[in-house]
This record gives C-alpha cells, sequence and structure tokens, in this order.
C-alpha cells in the first residue's frame, strides 16, 4: 500500500455514506450500522434532524403486522372482514427508513418478507432500511439477503468521539438523475478493483456506479470525477473485501524481446497505462479504507464463517417445543398446539359466505353472530428446535504414550462440559486398549462424574481400533435414536494391531478397521480424526478418509487444542446440516 494512503476515519465515512444514501435510499437499499453507542445514537439523530422519518421495526413482528391482514378484533366486532395496514405500507405512505434493531438476530423468514416486499414494487415500499447491529464476535451478522442488498457496511465499533456530528451539506439543485453514468474506462477499472478485493457478484459494482453518482450529485456535478469513484469503492467494496489486492511480483522474469515492429499510434493509444492507474488508485483507496480487524479475520480464513451456535445439534421440527416457526393447516392431535387467533383469521373473511350458505340473515352489527368454523380454518402451532449435540470421544490407551493421551482428552471434556450449559451438549469417552473397547464415561453433563471416571485409566497394550470404531459408531446410533445428534472425535494414530476378534495382526487389525471406518461413514455422523502421535504418518489420514471425517494432525496437542479443533468441527458440522 502507498505510504501516502491514510486510514479513514469510520464515523467521517458512516457521515458521509448516511447523506449519500439520503439522497437515494431506494436506489441504495439500506445502511449496516455495527457497533453500538453514542456516536451510532449520534448518527441515527443527525440522520432524523436530516428531515428523514425512521420507523422502527420490531424484532417479533408477525406477518400480518407487517405485511396487513385481518383485523381480528375489529373483524369480531362487525360480523365481516376488516383489513388492517401493515408496517411496510404505513412507512411507505409515511416516506420512513425502517430502523432494524439487532438485526444480527433477525429471523430469515423476516429477512425474506422484507426483500420480497422490496423487490415486488419498490414504489410501495418504504425508503430503505437501516440495520443496528450489535454483533460482538466476527461471525454475528445480519442475514446475507439483507447485507447482499445493503449498499454501505459501517463499522463505528472503532469511531473516536466527537462532540457534534452533522451530515455533510448537499447540493440542493442536483440530483443522482442528473450525474451521467461512468465511462467504459471507469466501469473497467471499478471491475478490476473488485476482483482484486476478491468482490463477487454484480450488485456490489452496481452500488459502486450509483454511489458515485449520488457523490457528484452531492457536490452538484453532473459529470463523475476521479474522487468519486474512490469515495464509492472506500464505501462500498473495502467492507466486501475478502481477500488482500495481489501486488506484482518486482522478481518475476521480464517478458521476452519482441522483433516485430513497433506499434503504431494508434495501438499506442490503446496501450496507455492511464486504466491501469486509474485502477491503481482505487485499488489504494480501497485498502486504506479496509479495516485491520477485517484484514486479521481474512488472514485466519474467519470472514466466511458462517454464523452457528457452537456445541448445538441440528435443526429439526417439533409441534410441542422450540423456536416459534408460525402456523400450519391441520388438526391439534398428536400433542400438536391449537393456534387460536390464527384459526379465526382463516374463518373470518368466509363468514358472509358461510352465511348466505346456511339461509341466515347478516346483522348490520354482527356483534351477536357466532363465527361458523370449519375444519379447513384449522390451525396448529409449528416449532423449531435443536437436537441436544452428544460429543463421543474415542481415544487410543494403547502403548506408552496412553496416560498422557487420556489426560489431554479429560481436558478436553472438562472444557466442553463447561459450556453444556449453554449449548445443551453432551460428552462421552470411550477408551480402547488391549484386546477391546470400553464405556469410560456414558452421555453426560456432569463435571463431577466426568473427573471421577478419568480420575484412574490404565493403559497399554495393544491397539484394536477397530473395535473402538465399532463400540462408538453403536453408541452414536444409540444417541440418534433418543432425538440426539452425534459427533465423533477419534484420538489415535490410525496404527491398529488387534483385529476384532481380539487376535493380533496389524492386516487383519487393519482390514477390520477399514470396515469399521466406512460403517461409520454410512450413518453419516459428523466426525473428526485428530492424529496425535510423535511423528505423524499416513494411517491417520487413511482412516480419515475411510470414515468421511475432518483430519487434523496434532502431535503436540494439548486440552485447548483438541478443545479448538473439536468446537471447529461442531460449527463446520452446523453449518453442513443448516
Amino acid at each position: 500500500m502507498n505510504a501516502a494512503a491514510t486510514a479513514s476515519d469510520p464515523l467521517a465515512d458512516a457521515l458521509l455514506a448516511a447523506r449519500l444514501f439520503l439522497i437515494s435510499p431506494k436506489t441504495l437499499g439500506g445502511m449496516q450500522l455495527r457497533g453500538g453507542g453514542p456516536m451510532r445514537d449520534a448518527l441515527l439523530n443527525a440522520i432524523r434532524d436530516a428531515g428523514t422519518r425512521l420507523r422502527r421495526l420490531p424484532a417479533h413482528v408477525d406477518d400480518e403486522r407487517l405485511l396487513g391482514g385481518v383485523d381480528i378484533a375489529a373483524s369480531l366486532a362487525s360480523g365481516r372482514a376488516v383489513h388492517q395496514r401493515g408496517i411496510l405500507s404505513e412507512a411507505a405512505e409515511a416516506g420512513a427508513t425502517l430502523l432494524l434493531p439487532m438485526a444480527e438476530r433477525m429471523r430469515d423468514a423476516l429477512a425474506g418478507r422484507l426483500v420480497q416486499a422490496f423487490e415486488t414494487d419498490a414504489s410501495a415500499a418504504p425508503h430503505g432500511w437501516i440495520l443496528l447491529d450489535d454483533g460482538i464476535e466476527a461471525e454475528e451478522r445480519p442475514p446475507r439477503t439483507m447485507l447482499e442488498r445493503t449498499a454501505f457496511h459501517c463499522d463505528l465499533s472503532q469511531s473516536e468521539w466527537r462532540d457534534s456530528v452533522e451530515l455533510p451539506k448537499a447540493a440542493k439543485s442536483t440530483t443522482p438523475a442528473d450525474v451521467a453514468a461512468p465511462d467504459a474506462a471507469s466501469l473497467t477499472a471499478l471491475a478490476n478493483t473488485a476482483a482484486a478485493l476478491g468482490v463477487d457478484g454484480l450488485r456490489p459494482l452496481i452500488f459502486v456506479q450509483e454511489v458515485a453518482r449520488a457523490n457528484a450529485a452531492l457536490e452538484g456535478r453532473k459529470t463523475i470525477a476521479e474522487r468519486d469513484l474512490t469515495v464509492a469503492v472506500r464505501l462500498v467494496l473495502a467492507p466486501r473485501a475478502t481477500q488482500f489486492p495481489q501486488t506484482e511480483d518486482e522478481s518475476a522474469e521480464p517478458p521476452e524481446q519482441s522483433n516485430d515492429p513497433a506499434p503504431d499510434n494508434d495501438t499506442q493509444e490503446n496501450t496507455d497505462p492511464g486504466d491501469r492507474a486509474l485502477e491503481d488508485i482505487l485499488v489504494e483507496a480501497a485498502e486504506a479504507a479496509i479495516p485491520a480487524d477485517l484484514l486479521a479475520q481474512l488472514s485466519s480464513d474467519k470472514a466466511k464463517r458462517a454464523a452457528q451456535s457452537s456445541g448445538t445439534g441440528q435443526k429439526r421440527k417439533s409441534a410441542l417445543r422450540g423456536k416459534p416457526l408460525g402456523t400450519r393447516p391441520g388438526l391439534p392431535r398428536g400433542g400438536a398446539r391449537l393456534a387460536l387467533i390464527d384459526s379465526l383469521r382463516a374463518a373470518v373473511p368466509w363468514q358472509p359466505l358461510r352465511r348466505r350458505e346456511l339461509g341466515r340473515e347478516i346483522d348490520e352489527a354482527g356483534a351477536n353472530e357466532q363465527i361458523i368454523m370449519r375444519r379447513e380454518d384449522l390451525r396448529v402451532k409449528r416449532f423449531e428446535e435443536r437436537a441436544g449435540r452428544v460429543t463421543i470421544f474415542c481415544v487410543d490407551a494403547s502403548g506408552s504414550a496412553a496416560a498422557a493421551r487420556l489426560a489431554e482428552a479429560k481436558g478436553a471434556v472438562e472444557l466442553m462440559l463447561a459450556q453444556v450449559y449453554v449449548t445443551r451438549s453432551e460428552v462421552a469417552l470411550i477408551a480402547f486398549r488391549g484386546e477391546g473397547a470400553e464405556l469410560l464415561l456414558p452421555p453426560t453433563r456432569s463435571l463431577t462424574r466426568a473427573r471421577r471416571a478419568l480420575s484412574e485409566l490404565p493403559g497399554g497394550g495393544g491397539t484394536p481400533l477397530a473395535n473402538g470404531l465399532t463400540m462408538a459408531r453403536d453408541l452414536a446410533d444409540m444417541i440418534a435414536a433418543r432425538g440426539r445428534t452425534p459427533s465423533l472425535v477419534v484420538l489415535t494414530d490410525g496404527r491398529g494391531n488387534i483385529a476384532a476378534d481380539g487376535s493380533p495382526g496389524r492386516k487383519q487389525a487393519g482390514a477390520d478397521a477399514d470396515a469399521a471406518a466406512k460403517a461409520i461413514l454410512h450413518s453419516g455422523y459428523e466426525a473428526l480424526v485428530i492424529d496425535i502421535a510423535a511423528r505423524p504418518g499416513p494411517h491417520a489420514p487413511d482412516l480419515a478418509a475411510s470414515m468421511g471425517a475432518r483430519f487434523l494432525a496434532l502431535p503436540m496437542a494439548d486440552a485447548k487444542m483438541l478443545h479448538a479443533a473439536v468446537a471447529a468441527a461442531t460449527a463446520s458440522a452446523n453449518k453442513a446440516a443448516a
């Protein structure tokens, strides 16, 4: 990066982004304001002072209140269907912008409703949205569908205190529609800059163009200048960067000399380095605006990790408990709960027709009329719950290193148990040594019980790897049959020397272990093989391949490293299940 490039001020960029967003709210979609605090509140007040109405959208809003629907109370009072307006139509009529608090916890269903409403009829939608993101961890983010349609991603967590916060003044005589679109050279430079930053998709490029036009209109110009492009790149592409811009290798071999005659003037004009110079300027502007913590996340490959809850099991539908998912037509039997309000809402629109079918007169007041319910009106509640996760540690306790391996497993088990009350997870421990395997610790959340079971464990003898894997699969089958989600963590060097029938011999032991590993693969359980041998060899990776498991070589593993590896594998398993 050029030494002349200086890091941008997060609050100044957010103020400029807010002004550009207010100039063209529906084209730019919205803003994401990450990091709570007084500066974010001051920014929102500045937006209000600029004349923008903000309509707060409750996180628990249902579809009827969001999109409009039947007003149950008014309908029951009048005897006819009375429709109510939704928040989206009210905000659109008032020319307001939606304010979405706790956006990092927004349900995917609500995000889908909002996106559909904005893209179906933009003229009848509110003037964009502002996502208030209070996430702390890197993976805590609003739904991707919202972020993709939000032009500005502003992080105010590192902004400095200011006594006064005001939006930049806007020129009244010029609008983005009056500004000419970028020329072909500028578009090429923008596309190359996006590619250098690893920004995929066409929507960011559309945002960049519109931001450049809005910035030109902000300054009262009708043509796009270089500074408009740099502002657009800094505000739109830099926060979306997923890689470092690649610099040219100065040690690369120079191109071979050509014996062709020198190009004429027209060819020289076509290869003018001016476009490249513009691209360099845009990349430099983006580098100066990329947050340092984002680059740290990219270097550790955390930026692409989806938001997942470490230690939780797979999602499943339930009729009794869990996170509400709305309702569906059905009868309240088999434990299903009747959704009374939704059932009435389904029946109310049909009351006039049903009364005419029964030959009843329709009373204008309708207050004493009974609601005519039918089977198809009934709605039952739906829930989604996460199955409890059980992590099964299958530890090679053979040989002289058994004590150290079991001590590491014990530490990892204790670290995981410290989180069970948050993640609803359990742990189990299987040790294989001598001629067979033994379940040392059944699935439990009790730290006291785990410590008691792990306090005195003998080790040594042969390596019955096949028996250990078979017992782990059997335990996983039992756990899955009880409605929980098992995952396997196998700590071994992969070199078995005791066959499944207890007879010695590496050849037969290897064949039996491979068969047991493929049985786990066919069962579909998530698994992780950790090679803790002093000198990792090919046996453990081959075992992981037969098992369809992830593989990790940790010859110097301790309890914290094992716990981190298991947590990473669990998060990846949750992502795949989702």
